[in-house]
C-alpha cells in the first residue's frame, strides 16, 4: 500500500484488488463519499481531493456549461459518475464527464451502463500530484472520445484515435474552443471573481460566434 499527501490530493494505491472487492467498495462507500476510485486489472487508486483540486473542477464544470449554452449544443452531464467494465477489469470516476456528441442516446436514461451505452464523449481529469495508475490507458479502454487533463498549470486536450490519446489542439466536442483558450480562462479562475469569470468567458464566446 502506498500513501502520498499533498496540499491538492491525497492518494491510496494497493495491489492485487479483485473486481468484486472493487464493486463491493463502490456499493459500500455509496455516491456520496469524498473520494474517487481508479481500477485497472487489480490496481486500486484511492483518491481523496482537497481545495487545490476541486476548484478547478469547479471552474471546467462552470465553463463548459456556459460554452454549451451559448452554442445551443446538448449535453447531459455524468459529473464523477463511474464509468467501469468487468470483461476488461478497468473502472474510473472522472471529475467531471460530459455526453454531447451521444447525448441524444442517453437522454432520459436513469443508471448507465458501458455494456449497452456509449462512453461519455468527454471526460476532465485533473492531476495536480503524479498518478500511480494509468488513467490514459483506463479511459481508452472504455472508449471515452475526448479527455481534458490538467495538472494544475497545464491543460491539455486529447483525443481518442485507434485505442490510444493523441494530444490536439482544439476541443472535438467543441471545435470552437482551443486548449490554450480555455487554458487562459482556467488560470484567470485564480485570481478571478467566479461570476465576473463566466461572464467573461461567455462575452468571449460570444465574440468568437459572432
Amino acid at each position: 500500500m502506498l500513501v502520498k499527501l499533498t496540499l491538492a490530493e491525497q492518494r491510496t494505491v494497493l495491489d492485487n484488488v479483485s473486481w468484486e472487492t472493487f464493486e463491493a467498495l463502490l456499493r459500500d462507500t455509496g455516491e456520496d463519499r469524498g473520494s474517487r476510485f481508479a481500477y485497472d486489472c487489480g490496481v486500486l487508486e484511492i483518491m481523496t481531493p482537497l481545495f487545490e483540486h476541486e476548484n478547478p473542477k469547479i471552474q471546467f464544470d462552470r465553463l463548459i456549461f456556459a460554452l454549451a449554452v451559448e452554442l445551443k449544443t446538448k449535453i447531459r452531464s455524468a459529473g464523477s459518475t463511474t464509468l467501469k467494465r468487468k470483461p476488461i477489469a478497468k473502472g474510473i470516476e472522472p471529475d467531471n464527464c460530459y455526453y454531447i456528441q451521444n447525448e441524444p442516446i442517453i437522454r432520459g436514461k436513469q443508471e448507465l451502463d458501458l455494456t449497452s451505452d456509449p462512453a461519455p464523449d468527454l471526460a476532465v481529469e485533473i492531476d495536480i500530484t503524479s498518478t500511480s495508475i494509468n488513467k490514459f490507458n483506463i479511459y481508452a479502454a472504455l472508449g471515452v472520445g475526448e479527455l481534458w487533463r490538467y495538472n494544475g498549470e497545464i491543460l491539455k486536450f486529447y483525443q481518442l484515435v485507434a485505442s490510444e490519446y493523441i494530444e490536439i489542439k482544439s476541443s472535438i466536442a467543441f471545435p470552437l474552443i482551443s486548449v490554450s483558450e480555455m487554458n487562459r480562462f482556467i488560470q484567470q479562475s485564480k485570481t478571478m471573481d467566479e461570476i465576473d469569470l463566466v461572464q467573461s468567458f461567455r462575452a468571449w464566446v460570444q465574440s468568437k460566434i459572432g
